[in-house]
């Protein structure tokens, strides 16, 4: 996470423990580049160090919107869910529905962060709940500040980068509701 600079541009220290990420047959590793088209569905596998009874907050976020050279929109979060029992994130509550990579024509690969925190509890959000259909609240994000509001304890981590394909266009159209 440090070599691609998520530390410091998400998070303070990278996380001991990783999130598996899978999409089908293919597995994130710490900057994996994968394509728009892949991610396009959420992943069809997600796990992390989990404890019993213990609730879990995950995040997916892009902190290169529009672009790493210029990111004015950091963060842009594709997906929240809060309040997840163990790794069983349909059982969590979901503050903002997933949304796949969509980086902008000609702004090189983005980061794409995927963050797991230890909740002290249920937490009662007072966030908008998005939809898959919006853009609208999901830039300038900071999954930093989200985690420090409800004392959040960063466990795992991992990421991927993407850049632009046609499957884009397809996810703006979507975007616009």
């Amino acid at each position: 996470m440090e070599e691609h600079q998520v530390v410091p541009d998400v998070i303070d220290a990278a996380p001991t423990a990783s999130v598996l990420v899978k999409f089908g047959d293919l597995e994130i590793n710490n900057g994996t580049v994968l394509t728009p088209t892949q991610t396009k569905a959420p992943p069809t596998h997600l796990a992390w160090p989990c404890e019993d009874d213990a609730l879990y907050t995950l995040c997916l976020t892009d902190p290169d919107a529009p672009s790493r050279k210029a990111p004015k929109f950091r963060e842009w979060h594709h997906w929240l869910v809060v309040n997840i029992p163990g790794c069983e994130v349909n059982d969590g509550e979901t503050l903002s529905q997933y949304v796949g990579s969509g980086p902008p024509k000609g702004t090189g690969l983005h980061r794409y962060v995927y963050l797991v925190y230890k909740q002290n509890g249920k937490l009662t959000c007072d966030e908008p709940r998005l939809t898959n259909t919006s853009g609208a609240n999901r830039g300038c994000f900071s999954i930093r500040k989200f985690a420090g509001k409800y004392n959040l304890e960063l466990i795992a981590g991992n990421f991927y980068r993407a850049e632009y394909d046609s499957y884009c266009e397809e996810l703006y159209k979507q975007l616009k509701g």
